[in-house]
């Protein structure tokens, strides 16, 4: 058994959502099928999930929403329209929007649930298609088993929900199933983090325990490097896991990270291929791969890094030091990247999103009140660049090779840090300098080599 994701540009029109129904009936193993809300159109085109937003805050001001809500319903209205189907479905759909806006929850519960919508009316509607050509199909909910924690911790599925959704794929239908979102035992809807979609069909993937989860997006394959930034980058056929989560840590969009999560644990391979052009391999992300005759498989470069320096004298010496500086971070609910240190001296790297002064202020006071630090201070401004691949451990002066590289652009190294299993090698640099430093990376490690 095969389950596909569809990302947003896959289901964002008719035309789109007919090439996701050929693609499901071109494998009778593609049995469970799980859809984004619509996406971009076109360049300027608003996503719908941007649209409900919209909508969910005229809602709260109770200004201008039913022109917010007619957006939305367009957007549906065209789709449908442009699949031959009824008025029926988006009757279903207004209905179930005008009953999200009556809700009376607080404001962060009330946005997701009609962020929400965008996924769980256009699995409505995609269901709907999928049986008006013949394609026998049901939507299913995720509050028939998709169970996850209670806020505020960030949103995850519990483990009953491999056990409540495994039947799934007993099912004589096709499963269409809305990504983003999941409920807690008490029935509040909750919405996964960026990529959420993605996630969803990893569990599903999961929890039938699938030959194959298939991501469906807008690319052939995963890139070697970002080809916005880098020339014609080489396509990636083959990576693993761990090469992947790397990659997507800094800044790989095109799968989020969290989502290997549960395929990984099960060693279910997955094939990000092209929803306009299903034909091409793809990319797939496997346990374990042969090597490829590179050390590296990819670059990846991610800004909007602080960092937090700490100085004492003698810190080496003192017993416990790091754990009470990490337990500051802690309590300020901050997670870190990374802890380069020296002897005297070590800095913590943040995402700069998680800070502002006030955090910052109480952040340095503690540290020089509690641990009597010679020196504190944050820095902003870094972006962090990954090369990444299996082949490194193996391969010497790659660290030099790198630095030479990132040198020859004039940017200064403002950090290196290797994790103990050599897969990665990160350098912190100026954000200015990202670019010229990811290109002259690509340009060291992937250029054809000339005699």
């Amino acid at each position: 058994m095969i389950v596909c994701k569809f990302g947003g540009t896959s289901v964002a029109s008719a035309e789109q959502i007919k090439k996701v129904a050929n693609i499901v009936k071109a494998n009778p193993k593609r049995r469970i099928v799980t859809v984004s809300a619509p996406g971009k159109r076109f360049g300027d085109d608003m996503k719908v999930t941007d649209l409900l937003i919209d909508l969910a805050e005229s809602a709260l001001r109770n200004d201008q929403v039913e022109e917010k809500l007619q957006n939305v319903l367009n957007r549906y209205i065209e789709i449908a329209q442009g699949l031959g189907l009824d008025g029926k479905i988006c009757e279903v759909i207004e209905k179930d929007l005008r009953e999200r806006i009556a809700l009376k929850l607080e404001k962060e519960l009330f946005i997701d649930n009609l962020k929400a919508s965008g996924e769980d009316n256009n699995a409505k509607l995609v269901a709907a298609y999928f049986n008006s050509i013949g394609m026998k199909a049901k939507y299913v909910s995720p509050k028939e088993g998709l169970i996850v924690n209670d806020p505020p911790e960030r949103t995850v599925a519990l483990p009953e929900t491999y056990e409540n959704l495994k039947n799934l794929g007993k099912s004589e239908e096709i499963i269409v199933f809305p990504g983003f979102f999941g409920y807690t035992k008490d029935g509040v809807l909750r919405t996964f983090d960026r990529g959420g979609s993605d996630i969803t069909g990893s569990i599903l993937a999961a929890a039938v325990k699938a030959e194959l989860y298939e991501n469906f997006t807008d690319v052939d394959c995963v890139f070697s490097a970002n080809p916005k930034v880098v020339n014609d980058p080489i396509g990636i056929e083959e990576i693993t896991f761990r090469e992947m989560r790397e990659l997507s840590y800094a800044g790989f969009s095109v799968f989020h990270d969290e989502a290997l999560i549960p395929v990984f644990k099960l060693g279910i391979p997955v094939n990000i291929k092209n929803t306009n052009n299903p034909s091409a391999p793809g990319t797939r992300i496997v346990p374990s791969r042969k090597p490829n005759g590179r050390p590296v498989i990819g670059i990846a470069a991610d800004h909007g890094f602080s960092t937090l320096y700490v100085s004492k004298y003698l810190m080496n010496r003192e017993i416990g030091f790091g754990r009470k500086l990490l337990q500051i971070i802690e309590e300020e609910n901050i997670s870190y990247d990374h802890t380069p240190s020296g002897v005297d001296d070590i800095s913590i790297i943040i995402r700069s999103n998680q800070l502002n002064p006030e955090k910052e202020e109480r952040i340095v006071k503690r540290v020089k009140e509690e641990l009597h630090a010679d020196d504190v201070y944050f820095r902003h401004g870094f972006s962090m660049i990954v090369i990444v691949g299996e082949g490194m451990r193996n391969n010497t002066g790659l660290a030099a090779r790198a630095a030479s590289a990132i040198s020859r652009t004039g940017a200064n190294i403002e950090m290196i840090n290797q994790g103990s299993s050599e897969v990665s090698l990160v350098f912190g640099v100026l954000q200015p300098y990202e670019d010229q430093c990811l290109r002259a990376l690509y340009e060291e490690f992937f250029a054809p080599v000339t005699i």
